[in-house]
């Protein structure tokens, strides 16, 4: 790099103000802040340092029905690929409220689908950097729907460490966030990863999983996750691991629920657009299973308008609440 480039790249890390104390990186951190988020850290974009273990994890059938995982295999194998002439990405978390009681539907699905919540956010980042630094700046956003190993990017940003559960945990606000990354042709300087372990000896997840999907520390069989079987999977239910759903319609926080990480850091939901929505709230597993099966097409789209229930379809909802009435 030559002298003029060294004084360009100082000077897109610094605000017009010229604040000589308050870096570049700071700032953009303190705006995702300011935006809502509860974590927020920066990580070089190159290759992805679990790469290797998904392809391994892909290869033992884990991943199920989700063909959208091995079509895009090769694009995980290094962060830089999804946007071209990308550098740098902001890695951000948003809390979604594990303190809430456990019901028949996740956490994370009774308000607003998170990904539009997060994406808003994202570009409200995005458009504050282009600001800053008067030009245009080529970046993309995203929220669980791209070729991304997003663990392995938000642990490289100091986000947090892999649980035995797989979720990341973050030793503050436990696991009840979504992660984002919002990538960018622009070098920003790196937060240092987390780089250490903090579940030690405990196996609660493990012992607590009713389908006994964690098949071992940090290795989850989809197939068998009750999430999976009633979100992703298109099928029916095994018959074999239906009295393990329980009452749960969709998704589940079970393994979540008894981390000690979570039962000591977890934190109400502040975004308003995640407080439960009508067709939920308050509801136990038998009235919401009566009301999905007595449902049409018309209702069910009125019901779940900005909901990510409706990733599982109205047949998946009723192939659910089949399943927790014949447990009730």
């Amino acid at each position: 790099m030559g002298a003029d480039e060294h004084v360009t790249a100082a000077a897109e890390r610094r605000t017009p103000t010229d604040d000589r104390h308050t870096s570049f990186e700071e700032l953009i951190k303190a705006q995702a802040f300011g935006l809502g988020f509860d974590l927020a850290g920066i990580a070089a974009l190159g290759p992805a340092e679990t790469a290797d273990a998904f392809a391994e994890w892909l290869s033992r059938g884990y991943a199920g029905d989700m063909d959208y995982l091995p079509r895009g295999a090769v694009k995980r194998r290094d962060t830089r690929t999804p946007l071209p002439g990308a550098s740098s990405a902001i890695v951000v978390a948003l809390n979604y409220g594990g303190t809430a009681p456990s019901g028949p539907v996740a956490r994370y699905a009774r308000g607003d689908d998170y990904h539009e919540v997060m994406w808003d956010k994202l570009d409200a980042l995005h458009r504050w950097i282009e600001v800053q630094l008067s030009r245009a700046v080529r970046g993309k956003a995203y929220v669980d729907t791209g070729p991304i190993l997003e663990r392995d990017l938000a642990r490289k940003a100091g986000l947090g460490w892999f649980g035995k559960n797989t979720n990341l945990i973050n030793p503050e606000l436990g696991s009840f966030f979504f992660i984002g990354s919002l990538l960018l042709d622009l070098d920003l300087e790196p937060d240092a990863p987390f780089a250490t372990d903090h579940c030690g000896t405990c196996t609660r997840c493990l012992e607590a999983c009713p389908t006994q999907a964690l098949v071992a520390p940090g290795v989850l069989d989809a197939t068998r996750c009750i999430s999976y079987l009633t979100i992703e999977a298109r099928g029916e239910i095994p018959l074999e691991l239906r009295e393990s759903v329980g009452s749960l319609l969709y998704g589940c926080d079970i393994c979540q629920d008894v981390c000690p990480w979570n039962l000591k850091f977890s934190r109400e939901a502040t975004e308003p657009r995640f407080a439960p929505h009508d067709t939920i709230a308050g509801k136990d597993a038998h009235t919401l299973a009566r009301e999905i099966l007595a449902m049409d097409d018309e209702g069910f789209r009125a019901a779940f308008r900005k909901s990510p229930m409706k990733r599982a379809k109205l047949k998946g909802l009723k192939r659910n609440a089949a399943v927790v009435l014949e447990n009730d």
